[in-house]
């Protein structure tokens, strides 16, 4: 066959863009629909993660499409059933969750669990920030555990819902301090934008919560944080761990991503290998430090380990809180 000079010139020109191009944008994508499942309202934690995951594997030429179903209440427990019940044997299905799931599930009495997905991969972790209304009477750190030592019931603290992270958090550190986790005067709030409310009008006493949930509320003067609950303070936060402080208390909101159950090996090992990219690409590092989110990754069994830690320390903190 014989080439014309305008056409070897073409061909070559694309073969030389071709070429020039990152791998994965020569490659076809693992999936061409992932559909992913948020049991949240949008605008929360568990849809800010999702979203996180699309715009990383987009970005990696992994997925070429990411459709979103958003199904909130009760900690996940209403989004739950649904993903269990109609994406069973789905291997290109995904469901954002963690630790508020955990909690919401036992606080609930659920019959469907975490037990009854199939854990593909932890994220993330994000730290609770414990902090105080700048215009309060309670300022520091020893001023708010002096408080609760004295008297638990005297110091309201907003959060997320009841038997979530930032609960549980609270009933840890009464704990510690030789108080019935039960004392804790814990107010629940469906939303951050409430609690924030809550706090700046100085209608409680404190506030819990993850790091991201309070930062603007910080950087403008108008929360003051005493410590955090991680096992290492937070990336790119000057504020000191419990455990820093002289209170051994840790723990941190993990979230993850599962997939239905009845999806066989092949499909579980496809969604594993597409996390496992998903996380190595500069996008998703790039998503760590602007969100201030820990990097937490784990797949296959000993994600599944922890997973079943997650629930026998949760189930008994949350009958210390006597909701369990």
């Amino acid at each position: 066959m014989i080439i014309s000079k305008r056409d070897f010139v073409k061909f070559s020109a694309a073969a030389a863009a071709t070429a020039s191009l990152p791998a994965w944008a020569q490659a076809k994508a693992l999936f061409d629909t992932i559909n992913m499942f948020v049991p949240a309202a949008p605008g929360g934690g568990w849809d800010s993660t999702a979203r996180a995951i699309e715009r990383a594997a987009k970005a990696g030429g992994l997925v070429g499409n990411m459709q979103f179903e958003n199904v909130g209440g009760a900690g996940g427990m209403v989004g739950l059933p649904r993903f269990v019940n109609q994406r069973k044997g789905q291997g290109n299905s995904l469901m954002i969750g963690g630790s508020v799931m955990v909690g919401a599930a036992i606080a609930n009495k659920s019959p469907i669990t975490m037990r009854d997905v199939t854990p593909i991969a932890r994220l993330t972790e994000e730290a609770g920030v414990i902090v105080v209304p700048s215009s309060g009477k309670i300022k520091t750190w020893n001023e708010l555990i002096a408080a609760l030592k004295a008297n638990p019931k005297a110091v309201s603290v907003a959060g997320g819902s009841a038997g979530g992270t930032d609960h549980l958090i609270l009933g840890l550190m009464i704990k510690a301090l030789g108080r019935n986790p039960k004392e804790g005067a814990y107010v629940a709030f469906a939303g951050g934008g409430p609690a924030n409310a809550a706090i700046i009008g100085g209608q409680v006493t404190a506030g819990i919560s993850g790091y991201s949930e309070f930062e603007e509320q910080i950087k403008a003067g108008r929360m003051i944080p005493l410590a955090t609950s991680g096992r290492t303070r937070i990336p790119g936060v000057n504020v000191p761990t419990m455990t820093e402080l002289g209170l051994n208390v840790v723990l941190a909101n993990w979230r993850g991503v599962f997939a239905p159950p009845g999806i066989n090996e092949s499909q579980r090992n496809a969604l594993i290998d597409l996390m496992t990219r998903t996380v190595a690409t500069s996008a998703w590092k790039n998503e760590l430090v602007t969100r201030k989110w820990s990097d937490a990754f784990l797949t296959e069994q000993p994600f599944l380990r922890e997973v079943n830690w997650d629930i026998e320390r949760t189930t008994a903190v949350m009958k210390d809180l006597g909701l369990a």
